[in-house]
């Protein structure tokens, strides 16, 4: 501030200094006197207003929360730590960003995340055309998809249940798996037709339990989704943590002598542990958290 308050005054001097008397008409004389009039105008302003936040601050473009939560932390910045994995074991989207959650997911910036990941992801499974390898070793290539929040979402279901700020609830969640209509999700939908396109098998890798095949299946018929070579799901006495379970599952397929070329999920559990695929795609989720 005081940098800028002393460019200022030396202007003023340099002004006053300057030859007024040459000045020969009264438009010039005039001009001359609402400059200097304006530079002190603006000295004063610098001297009052509070310069202690970086010039660029205006500046900074925001994407979901126009302002900072009541604790200090934008709300971008939290969904960035809960999509990396550094933020993890939290039961509920805080209360005081379901605004920010709901702009998030319905105002066009989730689609546009979920389409920067596919497009990657389909870039790399392109790739696969052009390997000159034999049939036997394309026969076993395969791609593994999420369901929930992967191929199919689950909004309209958050939508009536608090966009996640509210504990999850099995019962009535399950309510709406049963319904059958879960809608696609359109991004993954797409690297799912190019990934079959090039003859990699598809298998689906879900933790919703074997008592939900039969809908499962056809909501995924539904929907576009056709033509996998496996569903996967949980026996339906299985508890244990999707982590365990899923890389169980891919250990499986490994020992089989199937190659994961690729796997797309929405939570970190659904890609890490056991048999990871050769390339991991994450798509967003910032609902909620499976360990």
């Amino acid at each position: 501030m005081a940098m800028v308050t002393a460019k200022l005054a030396l202007l003023v001097a340099l002004l006053a200094a300057s030859s007024y008397g040459a000045l020969s008409s009264p438009e010039l004389r005039d001009l001359w006197t609402r400059t200097e009039r304006a530079v002190k105008a603006a000295a004063e302003r610098f001297v009052d207003e509070d310069l202690t936040a970086p010039v660029i601050h205006p500046l900074r473009p925001r994407v979901g929360s126009a302002e900072p939560d009541p604790i200090g932390v934008p709300y971008d910045s939290w969904r960035l730590a809960v999509e990396t994995g550094n933020i993890i074991d939290w039961e509920t989207v805080p209360a005081h960003w379901l605004v920010d959650t709901r702009k998030y997911l319905i105002g066009g910036q989730y689609r546009q995340d979920s389409k920067v990941v596919v497009d990657e992801a389909v870039l790399y499974s392109s790739s696969f055309k052009l390997r000159g390898s034999n049939d036997t070793e394309k026969e076993k290539w395969v791609w593994l998809f999420d369901i929930d929040e992967t191929v199919l979402s689950s909004l309209p279901y958050y939508a009536k249940h608090g966009f996640g700020t509210k504990k999850h609830n099995f019962t009535s969640f399950r309510e709406y798996v049963l319904e059958g209509n879960s809608p696609p999700l359109l991004e993954t939908r797409r690297l799912y037709d190019v990934v079959r396109s090039i003859g990699i098998k598809t298998v689906f890798l879900s933790t919703r339990k074997e008592e939900l095949r039969n809908i499962t299946e056809s909501n995924l018929q539904n929907k576009g989704f056709s033509d996998w070579f496996k569903l996967l799901l949980k026996p339906n006495d299985c508890n244990g943590t999707a982590l365990v379970y899923k890389s169980g599952e891919r250990k499986k397929l490994q020992d089989a002598g199937y190659e994961i070329v690729g796997s797309i999920g929405d939570q970190w559990s659904d890609l890490i542990g056991q048999a990871e695929g050769k390339r991991l795609f994450k798509v967003p989720n910032p609902i909620y958290y499976i360990p």
